[in-house]
């Protein structure tokens, strides 16, 4: 089969990781980049140290409205699936990327296959529920992370589509967390285990709003640990807007660094007291490692993990962070709810039953 995957965010380059190298042993596959994530640090050094082939096309979005990213996207994807005519189109997540790719291959009538399928928050003012929701109702092939994603599907009448193949990022800490040296990690950056926090925070509901994004650089400042902050670059620039860099780079409690590649991020997430973050990937690799996650959310997709007593949703209040924070509960049993490490391989699988292909 020929195969056009499309990827633009951090969270995809991760998922794709081990998709590629399942794929491409039996298919032709053509990756292509909308560019949704463009800079070193959040895009190429994941292709580098992930050993994703370099993506045979790059649209070079970049940032923007939503309406406006979407729309350069879908000109593009539309454009390039003609010529390419592929067989199938595969998808990850809930990005404009995923949104635009779906749209521009059903009008074309190509088939199109949605990994980590299902996921619902049930809360509709959040841009990414809206892209999940579509690409589950327009792909033909629903690949899902979770039984409870599966349930998701049939409630929607979308059984007959989804298939439980397992999360694929657990695959990818599976193949890379070997290779990773913590104590060399550690000791350049001066930590000791257990004695920081890491964070994350990027969605625009935290770090687009003065008083939200305040609140937690003050709550930040008051913890009982240092907090190793790994600034996306939308959070810097609203810092700045805002007037909050110089109290982040002043405050003696917050290590302020760039993004981080993926392995130096698995050693500070597994070597943290907890994570605090907004990220859904996050809030998952946590559990993976058995570290106490604190969501600056009201809610999430990964509900498993809040279920498993792993992650407490704290909501963007100061003080529900700084008592999420404290509490920072070790459950102890963790359910592999996410599979074993092996959806790769049960990805390409439900992709040949479906369709019938093969190399």
């Amino acid at each position: 089969m020929k195969i056009v995957s499309v990827v633009g965010a951090r969270p995809q380059f991760i998922k794709a990781a081990p998709v590629c190298r399942v794929l491409r042993q039996r298919h032709e596959e053509i990756l292509v980049h909308s560019g949704q994530h463009y800079d070193h640090g959040m895009s190429a050094v994941f292709f580098e140290e992930l050993g994703i082939p370099e993506p045979d096309y790059n649209l070079a979005v970049g940032s923007g409205a939503h309406g406006q990213m979407t729309g350069m996207m879908l000109v593009q994807l539309e454009e390039l699936l003609i010529e390419l005519a592929p067989d199938l189109v595969l998808v990850y997540g809930d990005t404009n990327t995923t949104l635009a790719a779906v749209l521009a291959a059903v009008k074309l009538q190509t088939p199109c296959a949605h990994v980590e399928a299902g996921l619902r928050s049930f809360d509709r003012t959040i841009p990414e529920e809206i892209n999940r929701i579509t690409a589950d109702h327009l792909s033909e092939l629903l690949l899902c992370p979770t039984q409870e994603a599966m349930v998701n599907c049939d409630r929607e009448g979308l059984a007959d589509r989804a298939v439980l193949v397992g999360d694929v990022m657990l695959d990818t800490l599976r193949i890379f967390s070997e290779k990773i040296d913590d104590a060399a990690v550690l000791a350049e950056r001066g930590l000791a285990p257990g004695g920081y926090f890491y964070s994350t925070t990027h969605r625009p509901s935290n770090v687009d709003d003065r008083d939200i994004l305040e609140g937690i650089v003050q709550a930040f400042g008051r913890l009982d640990l240092p907090v190793v902050w790994a600034v996306h670059p939308r959070t810097r620039a609203s810092l700045r807007a805002f007037g909050l860099a110089e109290a982040v780079a002043s405050d003696p409690n917050i290590i302020d660094i760039d993004p981080v590649p993926y392995i130096e991020g698995v050693t500070l997430l597994r070597n943290a007291a907890a994570m605090i973050t907004d990220s859904g990937g996050m809030q998952k690799e946590a559990y993976f490692l058995g570290v106490p996650c604190v969501t600056l959310r009201d809610q999430t997709e990964w509900v498993e993990t809040v279920e498993h007593g792993w992650n407490t949703l704290a909501g963007t209040d100061p003080k529900g962070l700084l008592a999420a924070a404290a509490a920072r509960p070790r459950p102890s049993e963790r359910p592999a709810v996410y599979g074993e490490g092996h959806a790769a391989e049960e990805i390409v699988a439900a992709i040949e039953n479906r369709f019938g292909g093969s190399a």
